[in-house]
């Protein structure tokens, strides 16, 4: 006889999430997430083929919610600035929309969540969550300085990684409207610098 599916997944990658942000990444067992959703361990090892599969799409699933918020935002935003601006201040308007996935991504460490056994079909769509985010950076840094090289590159991954890691995250800051607003006026200044001189061709 065939083992169950899982036909929620969702519920069971919040049944995750939540476990992980609660009570930290060993939180999530196999068993754990069986006894919060009801599901047997059978069908959440046919489904999902280890602890550590469920664990990296756990994640995935956060980061792509991120990220496609992140891109809606700064299609809304048109283009300029205005748009790096939305896409700094994403993580503040994740928090608000889907905040289990917000500490997820945020306040574990990604190395305490996922472990070295992630199958490797799913490490290569951990590695594709990166390279959505750097291609966003490159759009962006075409639309504003015409050109996509390392240095560019770097000065939009200071406004959308490293300003709102110090300003927003490490400093629990995601709700507070002052910290958006200082947010925007420290990424307005680095744009305002703008990337180092492009290496001669």
């Amino acid at each position: 006889m065939p083992r169950p599916r899982i036909h929620d997944l969702d519920l069971v990658l919040d049944a995750a999430e939540t476990l992980a942000v609660a009570s930290g990444p060993a939180a999530v067992t196999i068993r754990a997430v069986a006894t919060a959703t009801g599901a047997s361990n059978g069908a959440l090892y046919h489904s999902f083929g280890s602890r550590a599969e469920l664990v990296g799409r756990t994640w995935i699933r956060a980061a792509h919610r991120f990220l496609a918020l992140q891109a809606d935002m700064v299609a809304d935003a048109g283009d300029g600035i205005d748009a790096v601006l939305a896409a700094a201040t994403a993580p503040a308007e994740f928090a608000a929309r889907h905040p289990a996935s917000t500490q997820l991504l945020f306040k574990i460490r990604r190395a305490d969540l996922l472990g070295e056994d992630i199958p490797e079909p799913v490490r290569a769509e951990l590695d594709a969550t990166q390279t959505t985010l750097v291609e966003l950076m490159k759009t962006l840094a075409r639309r504003l300085w015409d050109r996509a090289d390392a240095a560019a590159v770097d000065t939009l991954t200071i406004c959308l990684v490293d300003l709102p890691t110090a300003i927003l995250l490490d400093r629990d800051r995601l709700t507070n409207p002052v910290a958006r607003q200082q947010l925007q006026a420290a990424v307005r200044a680095v744009l305002d610098l703008g990337p180092a001189p492009a290496p001669p061709r």
